[in-house]
């Protein structure tokens, strides 16, 4: 068995710190690999994150998307849990809109930085992430992901549902790429998914989370 097979049996076994999808699971089931995503009670989220991102929120920004919508974009995207992670898949969530505004970019990453309780806040290398997610999800295919169905098509594979909704896994590359160049030694940015000479990183290193059960079979 190749490291990479072990790694996505080994996946369910990983605490929420170790969890990352990567790109290279285009041929699983979107709801198996939402099925290994560690979960949290929609109540334990901080106030201050409902009240911009939450959609029933009056003040929630574009984008704003249900817990289950946005656990399925951060598959899609092949994004772990970590906080650079986050910012990446809200940020390309916003972008997707095609209707963020500027203003409402700069307002977001200073709330996330300054009004955000701790650990929830954003550093300055996630704010990098955030940004690059508004570039990409700006540029991409995709429109206001918050909208689509995820719920109805959790029986297709990760390529199908990313084929519906115009998320392209080139593009990723590049983009990840590009910030491993912005911040390169972040953990997140080490498990990034660059296909780098055909090579990606996550596929090759073990997870970053103590007694992961990396070499335990399913």
């Amino acid at each position: 068995m190749s490291r990479q097979e072990t790694h996505k049996q080994g996946i369910e076994k990983l605490p929420w710190w170790g969890w990352n999808p990567g790109l290279d699971n285009g041929e699983r089931i979107l709801g198996e690999v939402l099925s290994s995503m560690p979960q949290v009670e929609a109540s334990s989220i901080p106030w201050q994150i409902r009240l911009l991102e939450n959609p029933s929120s009056r003040f929630a920004l574009p984008g704003a998307i249900t817990l289950q919508r946005h656990d399925a974009i951060h598959v899609l995207l092949g994004r772990g849990l970590r906080a650079q992670d986050e910012a990446f898949v809200i940020g390309f969530t916003m972008g997707a809109t095609k209707a963020l505004k500027h203003w409402q970019e700069a307002f977001f990453a200073f709330a996330t930085k300054h009004f955000y309780p701790k650990p929830y806040n954003f550093e300055d290398a996630d704010i990098n992430a955030l940004k690059l997610g508004f570039g990409a999800g700006a540029a991409s295919k995709a429109t206001r992901l918050e909208q689509f169905p995820f719920e109805d098509h959790f029986d297709k594979t990760v390529n199908e549902v990313r084929a519906l909704v115009g998320i392209s896994v080139p593009d990723l590359h590049a983009y990840y790429r590009k910030e491993s160049l912005l911040t390169p030694d972040s953990k997140e940015t080490q498990r990034l998914d660059r296909d780098i000479g055909g090579v990606d990183p996550s596929d090759i290193s073990q997870p970053d989370a103590p007694q992961s059960g990396w070499e335990r079979e399913k």
